[in-house]
């Protein structure tokens, strides 16, 4: 639906001069089958889309790895999380608060909303580049202004894709995916080219200012709605009133992730920068199903705040769902590290193997309550984000920072252990609260349970074997890994499974309408 098919009426009120009426296109969804099987079908489609999204992104991280010298790699490094982490401060939830609205008007909701999103990415893209000769001097690589400088850019277009907010609010995902889609392929021709024709990191700053304005324009000219600025102090109030503890966390996650890349380039050097930059690609492709899952349930979750069960409910089956990848990856990463850096990555990585195993088992246990923020989003209550933060913070003084210093790679999977333990504490302390039936004990026993059986597996055919270690048996423990995980997860989890591919085929299990009608949620 666009705006050229707006009711008569609507045209006729307004050519009269008339107070404006409700827009057509302020229901929030446009969909006959319910929000249960749309939703379920969304996570699918999400999924389908994020695979390839992932591919791509992957398929950009390799080709630097082989085609960068480590020093080249570790300047990228440096570069991209700079940046990175300085947005942090830019991800202040305009675009939540907006797809969590229910103004009569949406129209005017996104044009305000865009307003604050465009003025404060120029303001804060100002304060970035005031910012970046201070981080080349922290680090003592002057080589990073320029690409840092010129990578900057790419905020700009970020805020310029705002109308992609607009499918996502109303749960049109493959509009929205085929739109998102833009960016990655187009990133990742011009890196893949510039990097196999030599340009070192330049080919990466390229690809991604490629992308994400490729992406703007075709965002700005398929949008539904006239693109004004409309500036609103009420909305600015409500919008710094979700938005503070978002930014209070935001920098936190700027502190520590950049005070780790600042300690460690002092205690390890840039290939030891390199190692974690490489280890947080990995990291970042892991998550995407945490993203798949949560951009789905976000506007579901928004149109059913006040209904504290079925909250409950999409809590519990949307962790269950990532679980069965995220602890899956995790653990996997964890037995096949060296693998992966013996026949794939080289022996220049091979310093990297224990942060790769150990960080993936963060990874898995990361996966806990992973979204525990989008329900705190969705009432409006954000105030958790913000001691999140700061505890994260905490944890990065008291123990990351001095760990790296003391133990090198070693001592920053040690310390970025010791703070996922802080934050899973912070998370189920706030879930408890709005959850009551929540168990944290069985929610963990539950993560963990089809993980078991596959290493156990994996571990006695490693014990059983004998000679030297091939690319071809590698591949055969990979697989039969991966097997076991999907038989125990189809034993552990078959309710649930039952349930989603119920939705898939356009009727809800028995089983689970009766939960619903009762307002109750099966764990």
């Amino acid at each position: 639906m666009d705006d050229a098919r707006a009711q008569p009426e609507v045209e006729d009120a307004l050519a009269a001069g008339e107070e404006r009426v409700e827009d057509p296109l302020a229901s929030r969804f446009d969909f006959e089958e319910g929000l249960r099987e749309h939703t379920a079908r969304g996570v699918i489609i999400n999924g389908a889309f994020q695979v390839g999204f992932a591919g791509f992104g992957l398929l950009q991280r390799f080709a630097a790895a082989a085609f960068l010298t480590t020093v080249e790699f570790g300047v990228w490094g440096l570069v991209l999380t700079t940046l990175i982490t300085l947005s942090f401060l830019k991800q202040i939830g305009i675009s939540d608060k907006y797809i969590q609205q229910d103004e009569p008007d949406q129209e005017r909701a996104f044009q305000k909303a865009f307003t604050l999103e465009l003025l404060y990415t120029l303001l804060f893209s100002i304060g970035i580049v005031v910012l970046l000769p201070l981080y080349a001097l922290i680090y003592g690589q002057p080589e990073v202004l320029l690409p840092s400088i010129v990578l900057s850019f790419a905020l700009l277009g970020s805020a310029l894709n705002a109308p992609l907010w607009i499918p996502l609010r109303r749960m049109q995902f493959v509009r929205q995916r085929l739109l998102e889609a833009i960016n990655p392929v187009v990133s990742t021709i011009v890196m893949v080219g510039l990097a196999i024709a030599g340009a070192g990191y330049w080919a990466l700053v390229a690809g991604m200012l490629a992308g994400v304005y490729s992406a703007a324009i075709v965002a700005w000219v398929t949008c539904p709605y006239k693109l004004a600025f409309r500036f609103d102090r009420g909305s600015l109030r409500e919008y710094v009133g979700f938005s503070w503890p978002l930014l209070v966390a935001g920098g936190s996650g700027l502190v520590v992730v950049q005070g780790t890349m600042i300690v460690a380039n002092d205690a390890v050097g840039l290939a030891g920068v390199g190692a974690i930059a490489l280890a947080g690609s990995l990291i970042v492709f892991a998550q995407r199903v945490d993203g798949i899952i949560s951009r789905t349930i976000y506007p579901a979750i928004c149109a059913v705040k006040d209904r504290t069960d079925l909250l409950f409910e999409t809590f519990v089956k949307s962790n269950r769902l990532a679980l069965m990848w995220g602890m899956t990856f995790g653990v996997g990463l964890a037995l096949f590290a060296p693998d992966l850096v013996e026949f794939v990555l080289g022996e220049r990585w091979e310093p990297a193997t224990i942060l790769l195993q150990g960080l993936g088992l963060l990874v898995g246990l990361r996966q806990l309550g992973f979204n525990w923020t989008l329900f705190f989003q969705a009432t409006g209550e954000t105030r958790p984000m913000a001691v999140s933060g700061v505890v994260a913070l905490i944890a990065f003084a008291v123990v990351i920072a001095p760990a790296i210093l003391l133990w090198g790679l070693d001592g920053y999977v040690a310390g970025m252990a010791a703070a996922l333990v802080a934050d899973l504490a912070v998370r189920f302390h706030y879930l408890s609260k709005l959850f009551a039936d929540l168990s944290p004990i069985r929610h963990m026993l539950r993560a963990f349970a089809p993980s078991v059986p596959a290493v156990l597996v994996v571990l006695a055919v490693r014990g059983l074997a004998s000679g030297d270690r091939t690319l071809e048996i590698a591949l055969l423990e990979l697989a039969l890994y991966l097997l076991t995980t999907l038989a125990a997860t189809l034993v552990f989890e078959r309710a649930l499974i039952r349930e989603i591919a119920g939705y898939l085929r356009g009727r809800a299990p028995e089983a689970a309408s009766i939960d619903a009608r009762a307002g109750t949620a099966p764990v």
